[in-house]
């Protein structure tokens, strides 16, 4: 590993590899920007040296960290403000096409292709204004799961535009139910529950009278649809359901699960992949699954985890060589700010656990 003084680091360069404060800590990961503001904390710290196995450079073409960062946010803003007129009651236009669809996912395709894993991070650096409808919320993280699980699988662009098309729809139908079904804190009636399973018909009622794709309709049919014919509204089996179906299935399965609702608390992030892993139901495909771990690591962006080391941190990269070694965000480092860690199994630096949001916020520093 190279020695670097931090007083020679031209300001703005970027290092082709993570650059480490020492064997330990990261403090940027590879192609974050190198600023001023960092050098002086360093200096005040007596930090003289840095260390990486790159090199600085200065790369006009490069897109630093914080500029995927704040891409991807600027497009999740856009994304969701136009979701929210999608389910707004009476907004639905019977003039909409799936060109004007596809012209909306387009742009989300080409960074998930880029990067997926920084669209990921975006929950953490965006607050939303005010609280976002359930099926708003839900159908921007199912798409974002869904594209980025299409991606994993080598779709090509078109299919991925379906494929975002229909994860954009899959819920559509439920603006034309009760919108108190989806407040209550109660178990639903049957009466309810009935209403409910309707919802997939009508989400495909509407888009083939728009004259959407085929696929696209089929998907939104069938996303409720188990590998082991215990979904609905067809009951169908494996290969009966579509492609589309199976990767919507998992993705919005995986958001319900991981997300707070009046009826239930969030599952953490790690036990809800393990829910998917394990699959002792048998309901969900293997090869889509595996997508799902793949894309999203088993310890996901966002997870509250506990070191060996005793530290605490949250993950906020994957680790695409080695899934279980993701880089760690620490709390409360002095003066220095943002401090990462690159999670391994050597110097106590393994994740031994997770932690909840509350448990958290108690104990961080």
């Amino acid at each position: 590993m190279n020695n670097y003084r931090v007083i020679e680091i031209q300001e703005g360069s970027f290092f082709s590899a993570p650059l480490y404060l020492d064997e330990q800590f990261i403090l940027a990961t590879q192609d974050m920007q190198f600023s001023k503001e960092l050098a002086a904390a360093l200096l005040e710290w007596h930090f003289e040296e840095v260390y990486s196995d790159g090199e600085p450079q200065i790369k006009e073409a490069v897109i630093s960290d914080k500029d995927k960062l704040k891409q991807a946010t600027e497009f999740y803003e856009a994304f969701q403000k136009y979701v929210i007129t999608l389910f707004t009651p009476g907004m639905m236009k019977n003039d909409l096409t799936f060109t004007a669809l596809a012209e909306k996912i387009q742009p989300a395709c080409a960074i998930i292709q880029l990067d997926y894993a920084t669209f990921f991070r975006v929950p953490l650096a965006y607050k939303p204004e005010g609280e976002l409808n359930y099926h708003v919320s839900h159908t921007i993280i199912s798409t974002i799961i869904a594209l980025s699980i299409g991606v994993s699988l080598k779709l090509p662009d078109d299919q991925l535009i379906e494929l975002g098309v229909a994860t954009l729809f899959h819920e559509i139908g439920m603006i034309k139910l009760p919108s108190k079904i989806n407040i209550y804190k109660r178990d639903l009636t049957l009466e309810e529950r009935r209403a409910i399973i309707t919802h997939p018909i009508l989400s495909y009622n509407l888009l083939t009278s728009l004259n959407f794709p085929p696929a696209v309709c089929a998907a939104v049919l069938q996303h409720h649809e188990r590998e082991d014919g215990s979904g609905y509204p067809q009951k169908l089996k494996g290969d009966q359901i579509s492609l589309y179906a199976k990767i919507i299935g998992v993705s919005c399965s995986y958001e319900a699960i991981t997300a707070s609702r009046p009826h239930k608390k969030a599952k953490d992030l790690h036990s809800a992949l393990l829910y998917f892993l394990k699959n002792e139901k048998k309901q969900y495909d293997d090869t889509i699954t595996k997508a799902l771990v793949n894309v999203l690591s088993p310890y996901p962006i966002g997870l509250y985890v506990v070191l060996a080391n005793g530290t605490k941190g949250q993950v906020v990269n994957v680790n695409p060589k080695n899934p279980r070694f993701p880089i760690v965000q620490l709390t409360g480092i002095p003066k220095i700010g943002k401090v990462y860690v690159q999670t391994s199994q050597e110097q106590g630096l393994s994740i031994v656990r997770t932690l909840t949001k509350e448990e958290f916020e108690k104990n961080a520093w």
